[in-house]
């Protein structure tokens, strides 16, 4: 599906539907730590298209916890977990969401099972289901 993040202002970007991973992934780099008002936040960059490493979206978000999550490779990694508002379709729905490097993965987001589970009914041999974020006309990128 093509999603949107608009508190990270992200407008666009391709996303996995993985009923198979528990917790969803957005893809980031150069994550920093740092504090706002006494409180932990996490500042990081994403490459929002597919193949394009020149397209950079910078983010900032509260830290809400850092957790040990099993990538499908079986290789524990310690990420940051942030909230985060989902727009799918004309829908909005609210979930956790790590940080990691996607970069070599098809997709730059993965959208877990519990971000999806009391919403949808996933079908797995069709996509773009629900038509681009509210408010986007353009494409998805490459």
């Amino acid at each position: 599906e093509g999603i949107a993040l608009p508190g990270l202002n992200i407008r666009r970007i391709k996303t996995k539907i993985d009923t198979g991973a528990r917790t969803s992934a957005l893809h980031a780099f150069m994550v920093e730590p740092f504090s706002r008002d006494s409180q932990p936040w996490v500042r990081f960059a994403i490459h929002p298209v597919q193949g394009d490493t020149d397209t950079v979206v910078e983010c900032e978000a509260p830290i809400k916890d850092q957790r040990i999550v099993r990538d499908s490779g079986g290789h524990d990694e310690l990420r940051y977990v942030i909230d985060a508002i989902i727009t799918i379709g004309s829908d909005q729905i609210h979930s956790e969401v790590t940080l990691t490097d996607r970069d070599t993965m098809m997709f730059r987001v993965l959208l877990g099972r519990t971000a999806v589970r009391k919403k949808y009914v996933v079908y797995p041999g069709k996509s773009y289901l629900q038509g681009q974020p509210a408010g986007i006309s353009d494409s998805f990128g490459k």
